[in-house]
C-alpha cells in the first residue's frame, strides 16, 4: 500500500496516455531552461547565449517606443470585448494590413480572419478541425520543429515527414515526394492524409517557394481533397542577400495574392500570419488564420477560440500598429535593412572560420549551417561516430553556454547540421560565434 493507504502506482500511471506523451516530450524540451538563463552582458554575463530561437531583437527599441507612445486602453479591453476570435478593431486592422502588404487578389475582410494567441495555436486549431486522430498531415524535411507538437500533441494527428534526399525541398520536383509519402501512409495505415503544411518563406532554409511549386501543391491537394496550410509568418522578412550575388533569388508571393480558383477549391486553402516574426514581437502572442472561403471553419472556431483568446492588451497594441501605414512601412524597410546587414556579418564570420552553410537565403532570420564537418576536422578520431554527431556537438555548444537549433529536431536528413538565427545585433553575433568556434574546435 502507498503511504496514505492508496495502492502503489508508477508516477506516470496517474496520467492519461496524452499526459504521458507530454511528459516524454517535455523532458526533451530544453528551450524553456535556456530562456530562464538567457545571456545578458550586463545582468547575466554567465548565461546561455541563444541564436537558436527564432526571435528578432533588431528593432525592439523602435517597437517599444511606438507602443509606449500609442498604447491607449479603455474599459472594453478589460472585458471579453467583441469575443474570442479578436476584436472588431483588431480584425479590421489585420485585414487592412494584409491587403496592403500581401497584395490580396480577393480583398481580405475582417470576417475572413480568426485571431489566435500566436500561430502555434492557429496550427493546432486547423489540425483539430480538419484531421481526425490517427490521420496524416504531410510535412517536408527539413521543417520547423514545433510544427510536430502543434499538429499532433493535442489534436492527435500524425505528422508524415517527407524525405527529400537530393531533391531541393522547394522545387516543383519535391511535390512528387509528398504524393509518394501520402500513398505509402494510406496504404500502410488505412487512414487518410488530410493536409499539407508549408512554411513560406521557409524555416529553416530561408528561401521562398517558386510560383510553379505552389501551383503544383494546390493541384496535388485538389486531386486528393486535402487542405493546404500556408504559414506565411516570415512574409515581410525578405531582404537583400549582399553576399551570394551569383545566385538568383525567388521573391515572396503570398497565396492571398493569387487567383487560385482554377487550381484548387478555395475552401481548402488557409493562410497564417502573426506579429512574432515580421515585427519581432513573439511576446505579444498574436496570430491569425485567414480562411476566405470556409465559413464552417469560422463557426467551429466560436467554441475552439476560447482556448486561444488574444489578451485585450495585445489586441489593442496590434490594432494600433497595423492601422498606422506610415509606421509599418518604415518599420518593414528598417527591418529588412537590419536583417541584410546581420546576415552579411554572420556569413563573413562563418567563411572566416571555414564553416559550411547553405547559400542563397533571402528571407527569415536563419542560416542552415554544417557544424559537423568543422567539428570532425578538429576531431578526426570521431569520424566513425556519425549517428550521434549532432547530439554530441549540441551538448558541447551548451557546455560553452551557446544555444543553437538542433538540426535533427528540425528534420535534417544529414548529421551535423544546425539552424543559426542572425536577427540580433552584431555584438550578440560576435559573442555567439566565439562560443561556437570554441565548442567545435
Amino acid at each position: 500500500m502507498g503511504s496514505i493507504g492508496y495502492p502503489d502506482v508508477q508516477p506516470l500511471e496517474i496520467f492519461s496516455k496524452r499526459g504521458q506523451n507530454a511528459v516524454e516530450l517535455g523532458s526533451k524540451r530544453i528551450i524553456w531552461d535556456v530562456i530562464s538563463d538567457m545571456w545578458n552582458p550586463d545582468t547575466n554575463p554567465s548565461g546561455i547565449l541563444s541564436i537558436g530561437m527564432a526571435e528578432n531583437t533588431l528593432l525592439h527599441n523602435t517597437l517599444l517606443q511606438y507602443i509606449e507612445a500609442n498604447f491607449r486602453l479603455s474599459a472594453e479591453h478589460l472585458t471579453y470585448n467583441n469575443g474570442s476570435m479578436g476584436s472588431n478593431a483588431l480584425r479590421k486592422a489585420v485585414s487592412h494590413f494584409l491587403n496592403r502588404h500581401f497584395n490580396a487578389f480577393r480583398p481580405v475582410e475582417p470576417s475572413h480572419i480568426l485571431m489566435t494567441n500566436g500561430c502555434s495555436s492557429a496550427i493546432e486549431h486547423l489540425s483539430w478541425a480538419f484531421v481526425n486522430p490517427g490521420e496524416g498531415v504531410l510535412l517536408g524535411m527539413p521543417y520547423y520543429s514545433t510544427f510536430i507538437a502543434d499538429i499532433s500533441l493535442r489534436p492527435e494527428a500524425v505528422v508524415i515527414p517527407v524525405k527529400m534526399g537530393n531533391v531541393d525541398p522547394l522545387s516543383i520536383e519535391s511535390v512528387d515526394l509528398y504524393e509518394k509519402a501520402a500513398v505509402e501512409f494510406e496504404a500502410s495505415t488505412g487512414r487518410r492524409v488530410r493536409a499539407v503544411i508549408l512554411c513560406n518563406p521557409h524555416n529553416p532554409l530561408g528561401r521562398c517557394y517558386p510560383r510553379e511549386t505552389i501551383d503544383k501543391f494546390m493541384e496535388f491537394c485538389q486531386s486528393r481533397q486535402m487542405h493546404l496550410i500556408s504559414d506565411e509568418i516570415y512574409a515581410l522578412s525578405v531582404w537583400e542577400n549582399r553576399v551570394d550575388k551569383d545566385i538568383p533569388f525567388t521573391p515572396f508571393e503570398s497565396i492571398l495574392s493569387r487567383d487560385i480558383t482554377r487550381l484548387i477549391d478555395p475552401s481548402l486553402v488557409h493562410v497564417l500570419w502573426g506579429m512574432s516574426k515580421d515585427f519581432g514581437a513573439n511576446g505579444l502572442r498574436v496570430g491569425a488564420i485567414i480562411s476566405q472561403s470556409n465559413p464552417e471553419l469560422h463557426i467551429a472556431q466560436k467554441c475552439l477560440s476560447l482556448y486561444s483568446f488574444v489578451s485585450g492588451m495585445s489586441d489593442q497594441i496590434t490594432a494600433s500598429i497595423l492601422s498606422d501605414d506610415h509606421f509599418t512601412d518604415k518599420y518593414i524597410e528598417m527591418n529588412r535593412e537590419r536583417l541584410s546587414l546581420s546576415h552579411q556579418f554572420l556569413v563573413h564570420a562563418l567563411n572566416k572560420h571555414k564553416i559550411e552553410y547553405l547559400r542563397g537565403c533571402n528571407a527569415g532570420f536563419f542560416l542552415w549551417v554544417n557544424l559537423g564537418a568543422k567539428y570532425l576536422a578538429a576531431h578526426p578520431e570521431e569520424e566513425g561516430r556519425a549517428t550521434d554527431l549532432t547530439d554530441r556537438i549540441f551538448q558541447k555548444l551548451l557546455d560553452n553556454k551557446v544555444y543553437v537549433a538542433h538540426g535533427t529536431a528540425y528534420g535534417s536528413e544529414n548529421p551535423g547540421w544546425f539552424r543559426l538565427v542572425f536577427a540580433h545585433p552584431i555584438p550578440w553575433l560576435m559573442e555567439a560565434m566565439a562560443r561556437i568556434v570554441c565548442a567545435i574546435q
